[in-house]
């Protein structure tokens, strides 16, 4: 299974907005996320910025289901006031992070 990680960001004054809405996410989010083949998701934050690192089998796959899912879309436009999302137009996805390291 392969990793990936992104980096976005929460708009100033809005943190505990976002850990609230993450500590009541929807379950049907979570149940799309799972659906598309996200596994080991996390999501950090250090100040404003966001760290999140998932893994899956196939990137592409996950990418475009995410990308059709209608639960995604709702949950993405109830986010979008209170973050900074930056999206690869050819993917409709954050732009993820090239690996610099690994040990296992």
């Amino acid at each position: 299974m392969a990793s990936y990680a992104w980096v976005l960001e929460v708009r100033p004054g809005y943190e505990e907005e976002y850990k609230t809405r993450h500590d009541e996410i929807w379950p049907e989010m979570t149940e799309a996320l799972q659906k598309a083949g996200l596994r080991n998701y996390n999501i950090f934050r250090h100040g404003l910025t966001l760290f999140g690192y998932f893994e899956c089998d196939d990137l592409p796959a996950l990418q475009k289901a995410i990308a059709a899912d209608p639960v995604n879309k709702r949950w993405g436009e109830w986010m979008a006031p209170i973050m900074k999302v930056e999206t690869d137009p050819a993917t409709s996805f954050p732009y993820l992070l090239p690996q610099q390291f690994h040990m296992d």
